[in-house]
């Protein structure tokens, strides 16, 4: 797989790889050397007395959870957040049994025995959850485990003080195996902002109302804010696949994706001539360009045209501009700078990469690095590098 990645990384055509990787338009790089290596570092970070999961929904960010799971628990992970019931049945035959799988969005109506027969872990965000879980435990006589959220300031999940007044006046915590208690920030990436701080002070207030149980507050920019924000569980995840979780500081964490697109073909334009669908784009110039394999339908927004640039990367110093409207299926790049050397077709850009990062991508096109991870479409051919299992 190391040869592949090397033969990968020059942007030549693909040679001998698989029927399926030559017929792509694009290769999508996914390191799990590195992902295994951000799990550690964060571990390093927090300390031996703090546990560190894993954000795993949206298939592990659109990574693939069939590979990205497995990956993280060799690293150590042995807690996974998915956000909906059924990533959470998808998820529970690639894990061993000590793995916890944890429902963030709760247990839907009638999912309840679903769960306790597949061991999943409902986050319980609501009195309506609440009374279904426990309903359940009361009737079979069991106590599976759940976590229970609070709504410490996002106003999105978790209990207000006044349901939790109503919890314990129903006297449901004594039926509830509460194994972490959680909430989450809504500012974390801003280092600098007060709400941080208001959050953490508000989950401590209403954690008092409750029995002690391990608490849970950071995920990935969280785990950077200070030790005060780490408690008993952290859960990380867009900082485990490569993103940027301090947008104010440099990149710590190691690089995971690598997006190139191949060329289908390139010509030489003379000025005033259009490019693309619109005319968006007119050469003022005699300018070259090419045509890659990867459009609006692999997740590379429409609006991207002129204000984004791949390499080739061989000369990572060369920055060449996506021009005119990205289309469904193909965009177009100005190879200009690059003057006449022979390029064959099939010949791969990288989009995302260590010479692209995800994060400068994300702000070129106004979104964040999450929106493009969790949009990248099914068309690409996925190599998994993995040095050692």
């Amino acid at each position: 797989m190391i040869e592949r990645h090397e033969t990968l990384m020059t942007g030549q055509p693909p040679e001998t790889e698989t029927d399926a990787r030559e017929c792509a338009g694009g290769w999508l790089r996914i390191d799990l050397d590195a992902l295994k290596q951000n799990y550690r570092q964060l571990n390093t970070m927090v300390g031996p007395d703090v546990a560190v999961g894993a954000a795993v929904k949206a298939d592990a960010y659109g990574l693939g959870v069939g590979k990205i799971a497995p990956a993280l628990y060799r690293a150590g992970c042995r807690r996974f957040f998915v956000a909906t019931v059924q990533e959470g049945l998808e998820l529970r035959p690639l894990l061993p049994d000590d793995a916890a799988i944890c429902i963030l969005n709760g247990p839907t109506p009638g999912s309840e025995p679903l769960l306790v027969q597949n061991r999943l872990t409902p986050v319980l965000n609501s009195l309506d959850q609440i009374r279904r879980w426990g309903a359940l435990c009361r009737n079979k006589q069991i106590q599976p485990s759940c976590l229970l959220q609070l709504d410490s300031g996002m106003s999105r999940f978790g209990l207000s003080e006044d349901d939790i007044d109503t919890l314990i006046a129903e006297n449901w915590l004594d039926t509830l195996a509460i194994s972490h208690v959680m909430s989450h920030l809504a500012c974390a990436d801003d280092a600098t902002s007060p709400r941080n701080e208001g959050q953490r002070r508000r989950f401590e207030t209403l954690r008092r109302k409750l029995p002690a149980r391990p608490a849970s507050l950071a995920a990935s920019s969280g785990i950077f804010l200070g030790e005060s924000f780490h408690h008993d569980l952290v859960r990380p995840g867009y900082a485990l696949y490569g993103g940027n979780p301090t947008p104010d500081r440099p990149n710590p964490m190691h690089p995971v994706v690598t997006l190139l697109a191949g060329m289908v073909q390139d010509r030489w334009i003379e000025p005033d001539v259009a490019v693309g669908y619109s005319a968006r784009f007119v050469a003022s110039c005699p300018t070259r360009i090419a045509t890659l394999s990867v459009g609006y339908a692999d997740g590379f927004h429409r609006r991207g045209g002129g204000l984004v640039s791949a390499v080739l990367p061989d000369r990572p110093d060369i920055l060449l501009p996506v021009v005119g409207r990205i289309s469904m299926d193909c965009m177009a790049l100005d190879l200009t700078a690059l003057g006449d050397i022979s390029l064959p077709p099939g010949t791969g850009f990288e989009l995302i990469g260590p010479h692209r990062p995800l994060d400068e991508l994300a702000a070129a096109l106004d979104t964040i690095g999450y929106e493009l991870l969790t949009g990248l479409g099914k068309r690409f051919h996925r190599e998994y590098i993995e040095s050692s299992q």
